[in-house]
């Protein structure tokens, strides 16, 4: 199937590449300008969106990580020659889809079927018979093939954190190369036969559970609104989890009641999805019901969680740290953040491990992703139907 012809001069903005790997991926094709903007811009900033009208005018192609920079109909209408967005993903709620249909702007997402593998010499090896790409340049990396089925680099992610917390890896290593009288200051926090709460058993959180409970040696107990344990024991069938442990998957989670698993969890790992009922879930009244040794992780979403109230129980120490990969605002997290401080974990402080909404951008998926849009932008202006089309 085709679509509308696309202008016989195409150019794209890629925005938002902030580890610069983008650009390579387009760079094959003929007659295709191509800018990178990395500096992220909010539409929803009078200045910043003058700013971004200048800079995007002149484009037919958008190439958009996530929700980096929303694409609110404020912005589309002053884009006259805006043809093609390419997003990540099978959808973006950031982008004006209404304005989108109509006014023929084709949006291109990504399913995270990589069109392009590597072998170990950083040599393409191409998937697509129907598209040649002989000049893309190899991948420094030695092998970027998909994750396996049912495993994430979320879950990595989220398992480093709570490791880097408990073992205090970030102080005692900002010590030792600061200071050269730097020792032993601190304990650790042994996991082996504590109590993991996991607020969202969704496929993240079930996975999580198996790799604290089988690396680990922790427990664990589950909540979500319509929990049971019937649904506890099917997650933590599909995971192994049962399994791995020697013991049928009946009760290897616990479902339990919200109150419950903040009571009893030595660990609380916030794996919900975002919604407007889900918005503030984790409240002042959770956080003060947590044990005073207990830590909290975050990679789902910042507001799943009271962001003062966390703060609160943090600076009086109420509890004894949290790690966060992601925030409240708009990203990159701003300079002036209360987050942005060296004073977590003294003076009574509770400690505080923070990156940088690390949690999916593996190397695998995020040269996937610009792979799969590149592949787009090639039937596109050869007037093919791109690969998945959200509207």
């Amino acid at each position: 199937m085709t679509t509308d012809a696309p202008p016989p001069e195409a150019s794209l903005a890629i925005l938002d590449d902030w580890a610069n790997i983008a650009s390579k991926h387009f760079s094959h094709i003929p007659n295709l300008t191509v800018t990178s903007f990395p500096e992220t811009l909010s539409p929803s900033n009078p200045s910043e969106l003058n700013d971004l009208v200048t800079r995007l005018r002149p484009y037919t192609i958008i190439s958009t990580m996530r929700e980096r920079t929303p694409l609110p109909s404020s912005l589309l209408s002053q884009l006259p020659n805006l043809r093609l967005i390419l997003t990540t993903g099978i959808r973006n709620a950031s982008i004006d889809l209404t304005h989108c249909k109509s006014h023929s702007i084709t949006i291109a997402g990504t399913k995270g079927t990589r069109p392009t593998y590597y072998d170990a010499q950083g040599n393409p090896i191409h998937t697509s018979p129907s598209v040649s790409r002989p000049s893309t340049p190899p991948n420094t990396a030695t092998s970027l093939s998909p994750l396996p089925p049912g495993y994430s680099s979320t879950t990595q992610h989220t398992l480093s954190l709570l490791l880097a917390l408990t073992s205090r890896i970030p102080f005692d290593d900002h010590a030792l190369k600061t200071s050269p009288s730097a020792w032993q200051s601190g304990l650790t926090m042994p996991l082996a036969g504590k109590t993991l709460g996991v607020v969202g058993l969704g496929k993240l959180g079930a996975q999580f559970a198996r790799a604290c409970a089988l690396a680990l040696g922790m427990k664990v107990v589950a909540w979500s609104s319509s929990l049971t344990q019937e649904r506890a024991d099917g997650a933590a069938r599909e995971v192994g989890l049962g399994l791995g442990l020697g013991l049928g998957a009946a009760g290897a989670i616990r479902a339990v009641g919200k109150a419950e698993l903040f009571a009893v969890a030595d660990v609380v790992s916030v794996h919900y999805v975002l919604s407007e009922r889900s918005r503030g879930l984790v409240g002042r009244r959770e956080l003060e019901g947590m044990k005073r040794g207990a830590v909290l992780v975050n990679t789902a979403r910042g507001p799943v969680v009271d962001e003062e109230a966390l703060l609160d129980v943090l600076e009086r120490g109420r509890i004894r740290g949290a790690a966060l990969d992601v925030f409240w605002s708009r990203e990159p997290l701003e300079g002036d953040s209360r987050w942005r401080t060296t004073e977590w974990g003294k003076d009574g402080r509770g400690e505080v491990v923070l990156s940088p909404h690390m949690g999916y951008v593996n190397e695998s998926t995020m040269e996937g992703w610009y792979a799969e849009q590149a592949v787009d932008v090639e039937r596109w202006v050869r007037g093919e139907e791109v690969g998945f089309r959200i509207a």
